[in-house]
């Protein structure tokens, strides 16, 4: 298992690493760790996320299924604090906040949309946090 001081490590491509700075610090409130011309290292709620500068490997036309990564957050009002700062910052929702399998023990509130690459992030909040994995 996962030791508390082990961080997840998740790659993706970028087409400008200006560009992706930008929406991960300003917009997503990321802290940006480190920055080089090919690649930005973001601590991302706790984990290290890579953007590599690589123009020609983005997705032109992606589909949230089976592709998408992002955060499944404890509490509501985090959850709630990043849907109101991704409003605020008029991000486009691939789609908007929704309640799934409402009614069942696995019901939770989701919403997708996609960074500057077209890399595609959801983000969700479980009322039964025994649903969270």
């Amino acid at each position: 298992m996962r030791n508390s001081k082990d961080v997840f490590h998740l790659a993706i491509p970028c087409k400008d690493i200006k560009e992706t700075v930008e929406f991960y610090v300003t917009i997503m409130g990321c802290k940006l760790s480190r920055q080089y011309d090919d690649r930005a290292t973001f601590n991302f709620f706790g984990d290290q996320l890579v953007c590599h500068l690589s123009p020609d490997k983005i997705d032109t036309d992606p589909d949230p299924y089976p592709r998408h990564f992002g955060v499944t957050f404890f509490d509501e009002s985090d959850f709630n604090e990043m849907v109101d700062r991704l409003e605020k910052n008029n991000v486009d929702f691939i789609q908007p906040v929704n309640t799934r399998f409402e009614g069942k023990p696995e019901a939770h509130r989701t919403l997708f949309f996609k960074d500057p690459s077209n890399n595609i992030l959801e983000f969700k909040y479980y009322p039964n946090p025994e649903m969270m994995y």
